[in-house]
This record gives structure tokens, C-alpha cells and sequence, in this order.
């Protein structure tokens, strides 16, 4: 018979549950964490002196109107600007850096354009530690960074963090992460994960999917991916290649994909076909978001040809969450990066295509959202994850991280 976890193992996990609370849901009372948790308030008072006491949080009497009369619960608080991981972003026109607290406040953040050109690792790396160093040393004293993660739009291995393959940077088999903790030198990894699946973490943790336990987030920059989120879980496969969605073929013999293949739902709803059926041709000075928002634009200003793109696009679109919606019955579709302003341009189109090409059963119950995190979805993905280890063990974590390493013999 197995044994039942050790009271050791209950205090963790329901410090490591208590922490989750404060930082995803915000202050919250002691008599809230009480009920929401299911233990009595002497339990909820130990925890929270345990999580006080390492510097994770802080207990104040409530602010402003609403308090009620007599003693009044202590709200609990994140140690915002003590506790805090550093989240890069790497897309194909921009780089993003930022410190994030916990509580999910960010702090302080440094963004970059970067141009197509061929992507030169070195000076990737370079312009990103750069950034996280002089965020770094805006850090108020004392304050201590417990994770780092990088957001990343390719196909990135679990096990050791490799990307396998970046289509629209044109890379493959790169250890950026073990790279850039080198360069930081503080001691800490940092992970790399795919941009997609960490905006769909995002959102199902602080963004439109809350409370929504099966989504698909749809991630659109350049390229188009995607999130799987099952039971309230990250759907990421073997190794950890799951919801490359844009690779999904829609219409074979379609068009051309950066990845080799013909009709991927990346190539008939792209950035780079929306333009062309636009009549728009990529210049330095209009890629990118900026370019898909402009056509969006134009078509609300009665450009015909613009509002023409938009529907065909729309259209692959719509038949693509047809699919999923059949595949994987999710509660909501969520529609983040460009695929956000493509989505508001074309729902009828969309929608018109999911009830021609969904089932009748999974699609009655469906809800299609934009992404309420907007434009930093794979950022505070990216963040999220950096967070998740302290998160799961909070007094351990902290305690290792600012304990001085052994001094080498011999």
C-alpha cells in the first residue's frame, strides 16, 4: 500500500497553494484563503507567518472603502518588488525583457525591434543579457530573482530546452537558454519553451480563459501557433512539441510554408498571405504587427481589397478552429498576437466557417475570445512559467537561492 504524504509534505504543498492564490488572484484576505483552501485560520495564520517570514509575502490591515466593522481580516499580500523573475520574448521583429514581481506586476521592462535579416545567435543573446542587466540593477536591495524564462516561436524540446526549429528564423538545434543564463551569471537557468504554448498558459491563468478549463489559445506573429490547455493542464506531447497548430494542413496543395510543406494553416492565414492578398509588399518600416493592423484598417475604411484579404484569410481560419473544436471540444478559443486584430477583421467570417465545418455537439457551447493579455500574452507566459518553481516549494526554492554557494577545495 502506498503511505499517505508526510505532514512535511502537506505544509509544503498547502504553502506552496497559499503562494499560488496571493500571486495569481492578488491580495486576499486570511479568511478568504480560508475558505478558498479548506483549512481553518490558525492553519492559514502558520503558513502565512512561514511565507512572511522567508520575504514571499506581507500582511497589512485592508485599504479603502469596504472595510468592515470590528477586527478586520489581515490581507495578505506578494512581496512584489522583493520576489521576482526576469521574462525575455523572442519574436521575429522584437525583442522584449522584463523583471516581473510576484503577483504578476511588471516592474520594469526594456523592448528592442530587431530586422529580418539572418538571426545571429551572439548578438541575440548579447542585446537580451544586456537588457536583463540593466533591469537588474534597478532591483531594489535585497530583492532576490528566483527564475528566468524565454518565450520563443519554434519548436523547443522539454528535456533540455533545444529549439529543433524556428520556420521564420531560419535556426534549428540551439541551446539559447544555457547560452544566455552563462552570459547573466546569476546563477539560474533559463528556460526556453514555445511562445505559444506559454500565451496560452497566460491566458488560462490571468488572461480571457480564467476559470476556463479546457482551451486553445491561438498565437498569431509572423508564424501562427498554438496552446492546447486539457483538464486545466498544458497539452504538450511526448517531448514537448505539442500545439504546433499553424503546421496543421488545411488545404493540400495550398500554399508554400516556411516549414516545407504545402496548405499548413500558417501559409493560407500568415501574415505574409494576408499582405500579398492585400496588394501590400513587406518594407522595413511596415512588418509585423503593425503591417496586419493596417490592412485591418484599411479595411474598415472601405478598402475593398483589404476587407477581400481579410475575409479569405478569415475563412482558412475559421475551418482551421473547425478542426480543433472537432479534435478537442475545448469551452473557448482564444485569439492572441496578430491573429487578435485578423480575428476582430474577419469573425463573421470565422464563425461562418466554424458552422459549416464544426459538429453541431462540440461547437453549440464554444466561446471565441481575443486575448485579454494582449500584446504581452507570451511575455507574461513567459513569466508565469519563471515563477513556477517557487511556486511549487516556496520556503525551499527561496532558501537555496539565497544561500551562498560551497566554496570549491583544492
Amino acid at each position: 500500500m502506498k503511505a499517505g504524504p508526510s505532514p512535511e509534505e502537506i505544509r509544503r504543498h498547502n504553502l506552496g497553494t497559499l503562494l499560488r492564490l496571493v500571486h495569481l488572484r492578488g491580495p486576499s484576505s486570511r479568511a478568504t484563503l480560508a475558505e478558498t483552501m479548506g483549512l481553518n485560520r490558525s492553519t492559514i495564520l502558520a503558513l502565512t507567518n512561514d511565507l512572511t517570514a522567508a520575504g514571499l509575502v506581507r500582511e497589512e490591515l485592508p485599504r479603502g472603502p469596504g472595510r468592515r466593522a470590528g477586527r478586520p481580516s489581515l490581507v495578505v499580500r506578494p512581496e512584489s518588488t522583493r520576489v521576482y523573475v526576469l521574462a525575455f520574448d523572442v519574436g521575429v521583429d522584437r525583442l522584449a525583457v522584463a523583471r516581473v514581481g510576484l503577483g504578476g506586476e511588471i516592474l520594469d521592462r526594456r523592448e528592442a525591434t530587431r530586422t529580418r535579416a539572418a538571426f545571429d545567435t551572439n548578438e541575440m543573446i548579447g542585446a537580451l543579457a544586456g537588457a536583463a542587466r540593466a533591469l537588474e540593477r534597478k532591483a531594489s536591495r535585497g530583492a532576490v530573482c528566483v527564475g528566468a524564462a524565454m518565450a520563443f516561436p519554434g519548436t523547443v524540446r522539454r528535456n533540455d530546452d533545444v529549439i529543433r526549429f524556428a520556420p521564420n528564423l531560419d535556426i534549428g538545434d540551439v541551446s539559447l537558454g544555457d547560452a544566455l543564463s552563462r552570459r547573466l551569471g546569476l546563477g539560474l537557468p533559463v528556460a526556453v519553451r514555445n511562445d505559444a504554448n506559454l500565451g496560452a498558459i497566460a491566458e488560462h491563468e490571468r488572461g480571457a480563459g480564467v476559470g476556463c478549463e479546457d482551451m486553445i489559445y491561438l498565437h498569431g506573429d509572423v508564424g501562427f501557433g498554438g496552446g492546447i490547455i486539457v483538464g486545466g493542464r498544458l497539452l504538450g506531447g511526448q517531448e514537448g512539441y505539442g500545439g504546433e497548430i499553424g503546421h496543421m494542413v488545411v488545404n493540400p496543395g495550398g500554399r508554400p510554408c516556411a516549414c516545407g510543406a504545402l496548405g499548413c494553416l500558417e501559409a493560407e492565414v500568415g501574415e505574409r498571405t494576408l499582405l500579398s492578398l492585400a496588394g501590400r509588399r513587406e518594407s522595413a518600416d511596415m512588418v509585423g504587427r503593425d503591417a496586419v493592423r493596417a490592412v485591418v484598417d484599411a479595411a474598415d475604411r472601405g478598402d475593398i481589397q483589404a476587407r477581400d484579404a481579410l475575409h479569405r484569410v478569415g475563412d482558412w481560419l475559421g475551418r482551421g478552429v473547425a478542426n480543433l473544436v472537432n479534435l478537442f471540444n475545448p469551452g473557448m478559443v482564444v485569439f492572441g498576437g496578430t491573429l487578435r486584430d485578423i480575428y476582430l477583421g474577419s469573425a463573421a467570417q470565422v464563425r461562418s466557417a466554424m458552422a459549416t465545418n464544426a459538429l453541431d455537439a462540440p461547437r453549440e457551447r464554444v466561446k471565441l475570445r481575443t486575448a485579454a493579455l494582449g500584446d504581452d500574452v507570451t511575455l507574461v507566459g513567459a513569466a508565469e512559467h519563471a515563477f513556477a518553481e517557487v511556486l511549487n516549494d516556496p520556503i525551499e526554492v527561496l532558501a537555496r537561492l539565497r544561500s551562498p554557494e560551497p566554496e570549491s577545495v583544492g
